[in-house]
């Protein structure tokens, strides 16, 4: 058995200025910026959901802008099998998590639990 449940968005920006793009995003849903520490983060601004319940954060990237969603899973692999089976193909692993691809073409990832809500928001799968 393993837990696994939506995470939260990224948003993706193909940017060379991920500090304007922040501003925007930060305005537009209403969330303050926070910085993300470590030189793993530098391409990341974490936004705050004031009820705490989704993950968000904007993100430099070198492919076109868009929105990705994450789920976060307490048995990563077991999640992409999972998901492997109703359709989803892996398209590449990064650090420790994957990136898939949805019958529908939308990417997603499967992480780490990130929200202190996991234990108790997780839905729970054979």
């Amino acid at each position: 058995m393993h837990k696994s449940k939506l995470a939260g968005i990224i948003i993706d920006c193909q940017t060379t200025d991920l500090g304007a793009a922040a501003d925007f995003w930060s305005a537009a849903l209403g969330m303050p910026q926070r910085r993300l520490s470590g030189p793993e983060n530098a391409n990341y601004v974490g936004l705050d959901d004031p009820l705490g319940r989704l993950h968000v954060e904007v993100q430099q990237v070198d492919h076109p802008s868009r929105v990705h969603l994450d789920i976060e899973s307490d048995d990563i692999e077991a999640e992409v099998r999972r998901l492997e089976a109703l359709g989803a193909r892996r398209v590449r692993q990064v650090h420790t998590w994957w990136v898939l691809e949805a019958p529908t073409g939308q990417r997603f990832c499967v992480v780490r639990p990130q929200s202190p809500a996991f234990a108790r928001e997780a839905h729970e799968w054979p």
